[in-house]
């Protein structure tokens, strides 16, 4: 118990003397809402455009700062926050948030990721947990309702990507570049469980209820694979897989505790004891890209390669994944794998000089200073949950 007490203490310092100050002191556009991008190099670029994720993610992260550690400055950020994203993101005439807007917060990119639908409503559903917001909780419930309305396959099951501003078919519905254009993914039904699990916490509904554990099946019988137990990424309207022999380490750890915590949210001892088992499976599975040196290495590809670039958000869902190995599933040596990877992220990835952490760590050991330090997929969503969730293990750790 010291020892994972003195991590978790070392993570909560970080987090407030590294991580959140960052946000505070250098992301603020002294309009009422934070810029769009800040490179590699530290350097502002005011002009950038503002996504719908970057404003989620901060919102959600300055609200679960706020309800853990009670500094008005973390409230008045959750709340700038939460008023840009329903004063510029969200879409009043056919509902949902748009993609992305410009600096000054015109609609750019108005298409409907449900990614995206699904992180505004973990932002607000946290603020109202935070708070007791009651405007909060009123939008969360009603991005649910509009993912169920427009997302939700009833025919076949689990949640299509994308769809036009006003819901009608898009032909791209790719998350981004890199991925596959496929009508299902694994990354965004995890970004859907993720908020439903949050929003059920607040808003114990006995629809939210049948759907969140819907996804949990949907993970189980779906998307982990019953031979290898990695999680498929991409796949067709009828559940067959695009992307066989495709594993993202960084994935399959976070869903690994992710999967746990909707089964504890909701409060079923046989199905916490299935998902118990599956998530103790899918994060062995992860953990075979886990290095010497403590980093979880970024992607197995389809040919049997692999790209051992360490990123940042892989390495912090990696720390918290471990956690919960020790402390829900009893695994002792997990917590001195996590101290290790924590150690790695420490050394390499934390920007003493500039703050923040960069992007990641090139397979050669170089610092990756290409991408950004914060921008529309760097925000400070992972590595906050990965101090904040250090601090919940421990207080659990107590009882």
């Amino acid at each position: 118990m010291e020892r994972f007490d003195r991590l978790a203490a070392e993570l909560e310092r970080h987090l407030q003397e590294v991580i959140l100050p960052f946000w505070t002191d250098r992301m603020q556009d002294g309009r009422g809402g934070f810029h769009g991008r800040i490179t590699g190099e530290n350097n502002l670029d005011a002009a950038a455009p503002r996504g719908a994720i970057l404003y989620s993610r901060i919102l959600w992260t300055f609200s679960a700062a706020y309800r853990a550690l009670g500094r008005p400055e973390y409230l008045e950020c959750a709340t700038r926050a939460k008023e840009w994203l329903l004063g510029h993101f969200y879409d009043e005439q056919y509902g949902g948030v748009y993609w992305e807007v410009t600096a000054d917060g015109t609609p750019l990119d108005t298409r409907k990721q449900f990614y995206a639908l699904g992180f505004a409503l973990y932002g607000l559903s946290e603020y109202h947990r935070a708070t007791g917001d009651r405007e909060a909780l009123e939008q969360a419930v009603r991005l649910f309702e509009t993912i169920e309305r427009h997302a939700f396959d009833n025919a076949r099951n689990g949640y299509i990507e994308a769809a036009a501003r006003d819901w009608s078919p898009i032909e791209d519905m790719r998350l981004s570049d890199k991925d596959d254009n496929t009508p299902k993914t694994m990354n965004t039904h995890l970004h859907i469980l993720e908020p439903y699990t949050n929003l059920y916490r607040v808003w114990p509904d006995a629809r939210l209820r049948e759907r969140l554990e819907n996804l949990v099946g949907i993970f189980l019988d779906r998307i982990e694979s019953p031979v290898t137990h990695h999680l498929g990424l991409f796949f067709d309207n009828d559940w067959h897989e695009t992307s066989r022999n495709v594993y993202s380490y960084g994935h399959d750890i976070e869903a690994s505790w992710l999967l746990l915590e909707a089964a504890q949210a909701i409060g079923e001892d046989e199905l916490t004891e299935r998902v118990k088992r599956h998530s103790r499976r899918i994060a062995d599975a992860a953990l075979e890209g886990y290095q010497s040196d403590g980093s979880l290495i970024y992607e197995h590809r389809a040919d049997g390669s692999l790209d051992r670039e360490r990123h940042w958000w892989v390495q912090a869902e990696c720390v918290v994944g471990l956690m919960w190995l020790y402390t829900y599933h009893g695994i002792g040596e997990a917590l001195a794998q996590a101290e290790k990877t924590w150690e790695y992220i420490r050394t390499h990835l934390v920007d003493t000089a500039g703050g923040e952490w960069f992007w990641s760590i090139r397979e050669d050991g170089s610092v990756n200073r290409t991408d950004d330090k914060a921008g529309f997929w760097k925000c400070p969503y992972h590595n906050s949950r990965m101090c904040l969730e250090a601090m919940a293990c421990a207080g659990h750790l107590k009882k």
